[in-house]
């Protein structure tokens, strides 16, 4: 329990329903669709559409989603795999041959063919209960009629709104600039399309006029994307893949998601003696910050279109994580994890829904980089992701960019499961953080007993592009210690990802817990 006299929150606590999301009036949204009688399904799509009017520099329908589904009335979990594909004609050689080493973020050819309008479509046939109109209703309300912007959306608009091109700035700046706190934002046109979307469902979206101002505004950026590859958008639907780690099962979203990467880096710290620990202490830093350094080596050599991936038994493999962890120096940190590792590896806006009947939902949508490309259509304002910055140009990668792949994906739902029965989805936000925020998550609640909410809430540091970035929860002690371990520390600019978890107890109650780093919170009825 936390101590009342500090700043925090408290969880929520429910019995019927409940939604953890990043915005209130999108958990608030979410709500009203179960005490109509939706279902968890119903709930999550209306909730994250509307995210991509209350955070669209994280999230909107030009973007990709992934799902995990726990249906009513069992614990059987499914994946729903709605990142799209790169068109048909695109090519990694042709990049190459144009001098890029990497796919540039801010151009057309880093945007894949958004997949989450088609997910959520075959989500609400398939499980939902009330209907797309319904989930889509909330959304269309609010992106005519607007949504005062809240600050941590005003902090992250700002930094990022360098990045919107030619038309986005008409559609996502408000006369020329970015928004301040209470300003009130609307997307007009794309609540016409969101309306014609409730009407006639997908082909609202990949065929006819809202195709056709899309490929205009890629091809126009120099993009190859055609008619013919958003008709042919479809989602996939798989089994989730299981880890476990100290008795607790773990289901992270498989291939092209880097959910594997989360399982991995778990097998590595399932190695140390975590629980003696400090949590908060240098040792605990150190340790998570060099595990996460090999296995984030390990997803970028292997990750990729599971058409194209064959080393998944690798990374699933406790024989790995034991012999990554073995390169581990508790007391100094390595100078590259390529170089390291070499010798094992040679062969080659998050929201979450429970509702009355327990179906759970486990939901992550987004544009990727804040804006993603910066590239918007003229007539509707999709703004499109950059996914395809995902892919690597190197000649043969599993990777390698090509014409209807899938690219490396950063976004991962999960969901735990105890003795068989599905008891926490959770997630979170921020791109390249999220497998190690998965794995923070877990051994905070795990190793050292917190309560969801406190899980959230505790400081975090990541190691990213030669930097340990700490968050200023942390002791300039613990900074020194670190330093003096070989980390090159930093403060990072925003705070590190954004979560959201519901527990289920076995006694009926849900636990709602809200990351405070995000204007969000818990509500349930």
């Amino acid at each position: 329990m936390r101590d009342f006299q500090k700043p925090g929150r408290s969880a929520v606590m429910a019995m019927n329903g409940i939604c953890a999301t990043s915005h209130p009036l999108a958990a608030e949204a979410a709500v009203d669709i179960l005490k109509r009688g939706g279902n968890a399904v119903d709930a999550a799509i209306a909730g994250a559409v509307l995210l991509g009017l209350a955070e669209p520099q994280m999230t909107g329908i030009g973007g990709d989603c992934f799902a995990l589904i726990s249906p009513a009335g069992g614990d059987d979990v499914i994946a729903v795999n709605g990142s799209g594909r790169a068109p048909k004609a695109a090519s990694a050689e042709a990049l190459r041959l144009a001098g890029h080493d990497t796919v540039p973020a801010s151009s057309a050819h880093a945007v894949t063919i958004p997949g989450a309008v088609d997910a959520f479509c075959t989500m609400s046939e398939t499980w939902g209960k009330l209907g797309l109109a319904d989930s889509l209703a909330p959304a269309i309300r609010y992106m005519q009629d607007g949504l005062p912007v809240t600050p941590r959306t005003v902090f992250d608009w700002r930094i990022a709104a360098d990045a919107l091109q030619g038309v986005a700035r008409d559609h996502y700046l408000l006369n020329g600039q970015a928004p301040k706190v209470g300003d009130v934002f609307r997307l007009p046109a794309q609540a016409r399309l969101l309306e014609r979307i409730a009407k006639d469902g997908r082909s609202a979206f990949y065929d006819g006029e809202a195709a056709e101002d899309m490929v205009a505004a890629l091809t126009a950026a120099g993009g190859v994307h055609t008619l013919e590859d958003f008709a042919a958008t479809e989602c996939t639907i798989s089994a989730p893949l299981s880890g476990t780690y100290k008795g607790r099962e773990l289901l992270e979203h498989p291939p092209n998601g880097q959910g594997v990467t989360a399982h991995l880096l778990l097998n590595i710290l399932s190695n140390f003696d975590l629980a003696s620990m400090d949590p908060l202490g240098a040792d605990r830093a150190h340790i998570e910050a060099e595990a996460a350094k090999l296995a984030y080596d390990a997803r970028n050599r292997f990750l990729a279109d599971p058409d194209h991936m064959t080393r998944l038994d690798h990374l699933t493999s406790p024989e790995t994580a034991a012999r990554l962890a073995a390169l581990i120096d508790p007391k100094r940190a390595m100078e590259s994890a390529t170089k390291i590792s070499e010798s094992v590896h040679k062969e080659t806006i998050y929201i979450t829904v429970v509702d009355r009947d327990r179906m759970a939902v486990s939901l992550i949508y987004s544009v990727f980089h804040s804006f993603g490309s910066g590239i918007a259509s003229e007539k509707y304002g999709i703004l499109f992701q950059n996914r395809g910055a995902g892919f690597s140009l190197a000649k043969n990668h599993p990777n390698e960019m090509g014409g209807g792949k899938r690219p490396m994906h950063t976004i991962i739902p999960a969901m735990v499961r105890d003795q068989g029965r599905v008891s926490m989805p959770f997630g979170v936000m921020g791109g390249q953080y999220q497998p190690n925020g998965h794995a923070r998550v877990m051994t905070n609640l795990t190793d050292f007993g917190m309560d969801p909410q406190t899980a959230l809430d505790t400081p975090r540091c990541f190691a990213q592009d030669g930097k340990l970035q700490v968050e200023r929860g942390y002791s300039d002690e613990v900074r020194a210690e670190l330093a003096a371990k070989g980390h090159d520390v930093v403060t990072p600019e925003t705070a590190i990802g954004g979560a959201q978890a519901i527990v289920i107890h076995e006694n009926g109650v849900l636990e709602g817990a809200s990351d405070p780093r995000k204007d969000g919170c818990a509500i349930g009825y």
